[in-house]
């Protein structure tokens, strides 16, 4: 009789417990989840998306690729919270699994991959960040094709990686490649090529290239008009463009010849590069456009109306005409209110600034091959939107490099902060250069 009682145990001990866990528990939990985040309810999100990580350590063990999942929505929710290390921990555990049970051309790499460096570009550890940003972009075009509309996400951050790291190149060649793969995916006319058009144009102006930067604006001007009509809202976003352009040339300087848009045969006289000694009148006149269009359209939308007189307030103190600047930054500051978005306003502004030669944006030095210093600055903003008091708050740069960014600072351009809809003194304000110095000779 002992016989079969001792089957009965051995057979029990096989079995599932009462409290294993079951996908039917794991799927409660998941929808428990996706509601506090989807509420933006990060911090109680966070302990929910660990149950779901251990459930399902649980139920598959922890090197299963049904972790992969769960560890990036626990990372996501950590990078929502700004907690970037344990985001990074989270997204590198989930890659490193899917590595150890399928390989490197699994699909399901790419959401890690694209959190990862993410989060690197959020801790501006920018070097770690283009490895896997370059990864999921190779790897989205291994599966996928070559102009894969869907491989755009993965471009963005990649693009940022290179520009902060002074790759100007390598940031050029993806920024073309976007716009590529945008026309196949969407065509050369749509108006969703608005958005690529205007990302690539304002690199272009980032590079000083605003004759190049117009001719962009201006092919997406065309494409709103076309769509919208000559009143369309989406005109707005174009003619800022341009204005800014004109704004920054003025500033900056440029003389940059004219280049063919790669992209369109549509030219104009207005993508030539201005020789006016005073900033150019179309730039203004684009301005003034855009507001007769925002103030024709029904609802009024008060956030865009503010964000174009705020470009509008940035025109006139870069003309030197304080007063007038201010009392149009106030017209901004109640269109904002009206939105509750007054934040752009809420502190102080650079609308203009030119680093010096040895800086990492503008030195001919290969990045890999020089060394990077730092200066740091620490000065006040006045209320005028003036710049006083310029200190070096740090650095590791020899002392003349240091005077050259403080030469650069004297001649940047800043907008006042505005607290209720006024302008007041900032002090405390910091800017730091990162400047790219030749590399000794090493002794032989």
């Amino acid at each position: 009789m002992r016989l079969p009682f001792l089957l009965l145990a051995a057979a029990l001990a096989l079995a599932p417990g009462a409290g294993a866990v079951t996908d039917g528990d794991r799927t409660q939990v998941y929808h428990e989840f996706r509601e506090l985040f989807d509420a933006r309810n990060y911090e109680q999100a966070r302990p929910v998306a660990e149950k779901l990580v251990a459930l399902t350590e649980e139920q598959y063990g922890k090197d299963d690729r049904a972790l992969v999942n769960p560890l990036s929505n626990l990372a996501t929710v950590a990078y929502r919270l700004k907690d970037y290390p344990a985001a990074a921990k989270s997204y590198t555990r989930g890659i490193e699994i899917l590595e150890a049970t399928a390989g490197n051309a699994d699909r399901q790499l790419l959401r890690p991959l694209h959190g990862l460096g993410a989060t690197y570009l959020a801790m501006e550890r920018y070097d770690d960040a283009i490895a896997p940003l370059k990864r999921a972009v190779d790897l989205s075009r291994n599966l996928d094709g070559l102009f894969n509309p869907d491989q755009m996400q993965y471009l963005e951050p990649l693009i940022a990686g290179y520009i902060a790291l002074g790759r100007s190149a390598d940031a050029e060649k993806e920024q073309q490649y976007v716009l590529r793969t945008a026309e196949g995916a969407y065509g050369k006319s749509d108006v969703r090529m608005l958005g690529p058009l205007d990302r690539y144009a304002r690199w272009l102006e980032s590079e000083d290239r605003y004759a190049s930067a117009r001719a962009v604006h201006l092919r997406a001007l065309e494409i709103a008009e076309q769509d919208g009509g000559k009143e369309s809202l989406m005109t707005v976003t174009p003619l800022q463009g341009l204005a800014r352009s004109y704004r920054l040339e003025f500033l900056n300087g440029g003389g940059e010849p004219p280049e063919p848009d790669p992209f369109s045969s549509v030219g104009d006289l207005r993508a030539e590069p201005s020789d006016n000694p005073h900033l150019n009148a179309e730039g203004e006149r684009d301005l003034k456009l855009a507001l007769e269009r925002i103030d024709k359209a029904q609802p009024v939308d008060h956030k865009l109306r503010g964000a174009i007189l705020m470009e509008l307030g940035d025109w006139y103190l870069s003309a030197g005409v304080g007063p007038r600047s201010i009392d149009i930054y106030r017209e901004a500051w109640k269109e904002l209110a009206q939105a509750g978005a007054t934040q752009p306003l809420q502190a102080p502004r650079m609308i203009a600034y030119r680093g010096p030669s040895s800086s990492l944006k503008r030195s001919t030095l290969d990045p890999d091959s020089a060394e990077l210093r730092y200066v740091e600055l620490r000065f006040t903003v006045t209320r005028e939107g003036r710049i006083a008091n310029i200190a070096t708050a740090g650095s590791d740069a020899p002392e003349a490099l240091q005077k050259t960014v403080v030469n650069s600072m004297k001649k940047a351009r800043y907008s006042p902060r505005f607290e209720n809809g006024e302008p007041v003194e900032t002090q405390g304000v910091t800017f730091r250069e990162k400047l790219l110095l030749k590399k000794p000779k090493s002794k032989t």
